[in-house]
């Protein structure tokens, strides 16, 4: 998990959970029944639904939509950059970071191309803005579904908690990279407007307004049922991906098509493997030794800061399932989902929306390469964990 392959093997991450799982249930380490045991089932289905409603807005045509309503603006650099993060931040807090990402990414470069500005710091603000939105929920990142879910968090309370230093952390993020941007200009370089051959693609899908305003209703309907209904949130998620699975028009098969199936067997590998490596006591005598040692991980100090580093190594949905069996309470629930979200701005390792979105830009000949990541992530990141930070040993 932490090199992200294996030597001589193309595997990557969830390859590598997936071989793990079978691993241990092949040598019997683990029962066929115990492995199934395992899987959070609530959390699986809570991200599956949202997938699907994701899938809903993303062949509307909503995304690249939002992008376009961005762009019809004519205002400054600084200008197109707020609306960029305003409008990732808002929409990763109801649907996937990733989704968001993927879709806002190619038009967005688009975008600067036509006003000739070097697209860079627009892309990173879209990727570190993604995943700050995403923290404001219960239901932004995979994560943050887990953590909700396992330890039946308040929706509602949660997002009354992270509003504010959410806030705060985007307007940190828009002044970051603009005083950081300012020195070198806004402007683009001759090699940035270069679109090699084999790059050109197709322009983004056109609205459907019909499909999209079916995917708004059933994300509004549901995001006000999570704030006042009593009903189990995977519940009520699985019944709008169901309604929007019958459709006339859209075939399920390309509905079902967008899942990501690949982060849905990663969650159920890393299932597997915890709950095995659970069983062994390893982890709580590594807490115990800790604890004794001065570093007591169900601290709120010592958790963020275990957070942020194991989500930096192993990437943050394997770093919250090592450590949900040290977080008891509400609050500790909180800052283990803000902290181990806004670690992923650190490098473009640390969050799967940030390889989306370089991985996009190469797709549209624009290299955003190590240093030109950490240049804007690195001070984002210190600057939103030490919000969130403050704001919740002051409030939480």
């Amino acid at each position: 998990m932490i090199f992200g392959g294996l030597p001589f093997l193309q595997l990557d991450r969830t390859g590598i959970a997936l071989l793990g799982a079978i691993v241990l249930v092949a040598s019997q380490v683990i029962s066929v029944e115990d492995a199934y045991r395992s899987l959070h089932s609530p959390t699986l289905i809570l991200l599956f639904s949202f997938m699907v409603i994701s899938a809903q807005l993303r062949l509307g045509g909503f995304y690249p939509w939002v992008a376009r309503w961005i762009a019809s603006s004519n205002g400054s650099p600084p200008a197109l950059l707020g609306a960029v993060v305003l409008a990732a931040a808002y929409l990763s807090a109801v649907f996937s970071n990733d989704v968001v990402c993927l879709a806002m990414a190619p038009v967005i470069i688009e975008i600067c191309r036509a006003r000739n500005l070097n697209p860079v710091p627009f892309l990173v603000g879209l990727a570190c803005a993604a995943n700050i939105g995403s923290a404001a929920t219960l239901i932004g990142n995979p994560q943050n579904m887990l953590i909700g879910q396992t330890l039946n968090l308040s929706f509602g309370r949660y997002l009354l908690l992270t509003f504010i230093p959410i806030a705060l952390s985007l307007i940190v993020t828009w002044c970051i990279i603009i005083v950081l941007k300012r020195r070198q200009g806004w402007v683009s370089g001759e090699s940035a407007m270069t679109i090699p051959d084999d790059k050109r693609s197709e322009g983004p899908a056109p609205l459907d307004l019909w499909q999209t305003t079916k995917g708004l209703a059933v994300a509004i309907v549901l995001f006000i049922a999570f704030l006042y209904a009593p009903w189990p949130r995977e519940l009520m998620a699985l019944a709008g991906a169901g309604l929007l699975l019958c459709s006339r028009r859209l075939h399920s098969r390309h509905m079902l098509g967008l899942v990501d199936w690949q982060l849905l067997i990663l969650f159920m590998g890393l299932f597997v493997v915890n709950h095995a490596l659970q069983q062994t006591g390893l982890p709580t005598q590594v807490v115990e030794a800790l604890a004794s040692a001065g570093f007591n991980m169900r601290d709120p100090g010592p958790l963020f800061v275990t957070s942020f580093a194991l989500s930096n190594i192993v990437s943050n949905v394997p770093a919250v399932m090592l450590l949900l069996p040290t977080t008891v309470g509400e609050h500790a629930g909180t800052l283990l989902a803000l902290s181990s979200t806004l670690a992923g701005n650190l490098l473009i390792v640390g969050s799967i929306a940030n390889i989306i979105v370089v991985n996009e830009s190469a797709q549209k000949g624009i290299t955003v390469g190590w240093r030109d990541h950490a240049a804007l992530g690195v001070p984002v990141t210190f600057a939103t964990l030490a919000i969130n930070g403050a704001y919740l040993s002051l409030f939480a």
